[in-house]
């Protein structure tokens, strides 16, 4: 049974990356954890997503599949993973449609997946930057080795050339914006009139309006632009990652005298965040819900491995965080408060905060809690458990970059 954490429209999966220090997984489980992640994520695919989705739901319901494929090949050298990635990247790349602008997209009603903006047939850059951070990452592989170069050669090459595309597309609409400090992703106010195939009204103001996403949304496109860099060792790639770390770290607040880290989800970036009475169009303040902020903190150690904004520093206080603080330090049972230590909300009592796996490379002992609790079939398994086990092949000095 999928399991899917689901908030209205939006559905959080836990995927990771990074290195990792020392064994991670433990040797004897090693056989056990890549059995049941194979039959899990081989009876989930059955779903097809790929076949279906479109906007966003491209990168919550379809992209962890691809992350799955990709680490299972890191995880395990099989070029089937190979092969099922091709096909569910084959799959859903196939259905785009040419929008007035003459860029692919894969549009759908209310395609913004923001109650800010008003329902518009869009498609969706958060949809677009999930699914192609995999291909990207996979297709690097591939072209750096012979043997996979010679059967995936030309689809590796395709991937990469439509991500590009695609961060052309969004970058011509007016979707980022320099900001003091750095840059941000804002979610553009029009969409396409399904009557005249052109875009509707809001088109002639794309480089003013527009809503600023937040930043777990921020922070996997922030991934995706990563993972660009490393393939095409373009620096538009890392520098756009950089403008928006930079803008992530400074709304990272200090507290208990400089020990533990706090931040908001959302926080108005530029004018067109404001009402015209000078309200923000959005509530600001911590989000009840801990998944958001594992997909921040899974980009900030990202950013960190590739020496990029944040500090070793800054993990630690990360660290802390996330053991002493939020922890309540049961092994056997464990739970996680609020970042800020505020009450639970629904539907988010049981995970106001859950444990950081971005930081699992640079701690023993958050790696000891992950491996006595962690499910290898679970649905945030399908990406997190061959990511893990890669690691433990691949160790390295805990820390040490």
């Amino acid at each position: 049974m999928i399991r899917i954490l689901c908030l209205g429209r939006v559905f959080i999966t836990v995927l990771a990356f990074g290195y990792c220090g020392g064994r991670c997984a433990a040797q004897p489980r090693t056989a056990d954890w890549k059995l049941k992640w194979s039959k899990s994520i081989e009876a989930e695919a059955r779903t097809r997503y790929c076949d279906r989705e479109m906007g966003e739901e491209i990168g919550w319901l379809v992209s962890p599949f691809l992350e799955g494929f990709a680490n299972g090949y890191k995880a395990t050298g099989d070029r089937h993973w190979v092969d099922m990635f091709a096909d569910w990247t084959d799959a859903w790349t196939k259905r785009g449609i040419v929008e007035p602008d003459g860029y692919l997209g894969w549009p759908k009603e209310d395609g913004a997946s923001t109650q800010v903006v008003p329902g518009l047939y869009t498609d969706n850059e958060l949809g677009d930057a999930m699914a192609l951070k995999p291909a990207v990452e996979l297709a690097n592989i591939i072209l750096k080795s012979p043997s996979l170069t010679s059967i995936y050669g030309v689809k590796a090459k395709s991937w990469i050339e439509l991500s590009e595309r695609m961060f052309q597309k969004w970058d011509s609409r007016g979707c980022w914006r320099k900001v003091a400090g750095g840059g941000v992703w804002v979610v553009p106010m029009f969409g396409i009139d399904k009557i005249t195939g052109k875009w509707t009204d809001g088109y002639a103001r794309k480089d003013i309006d527009g809503f600023t996403l937040p930043d777990n949304k921020q922070n996997l496109i922030a991934g995706w632009m990563l993972a660009m860099y490393d393939a095409t060792g373009k620096n538009v790639y890392r520098d756009r990652a950089a403008s928006w770390f930079s803008v992530m770290h400074s709304r990272m607040r200090l507290r208990a005298d400089g020990k533990y880290f706090v931040w908001n989800y959302w926080d108005p970036a530029g004018p067109w965040d404001y009402k015209p009475n000078g309200e923000t169009r959005h509530w600001v303040g911590v989000h009840p819900n801990g998944g958001y902020y594992e997909v921040d903190v899974r980009a900030i150690a990202d950013a960190h491995r590739r020496g990029i904004v944040f500090s070793r520093e800054d993990l630690n206080r990360l660290i802390a965080t996330n053991k002493e603080f939020m922890w309540n330090q049961n092994v056997q049972d464990p739970h996680f408060s609020r970042i800020d230590g505020g009450e639970p909300a629904d539907p988010w009592r049981k995970t106001p905060g859950v444990l950081w796996t971005g930081l699992l490379p640079y701690d023993a002992t958050l790696r000891a809690l992950f491996e006595a609790k962690h499910d290898p079939a679970s649905w945030s398994g399908l990406a997190l458990t061959p990511w893990y086990l890669a690691l433990s092949q691949n160790s390295r000095a805990d820390g040490q970059h």
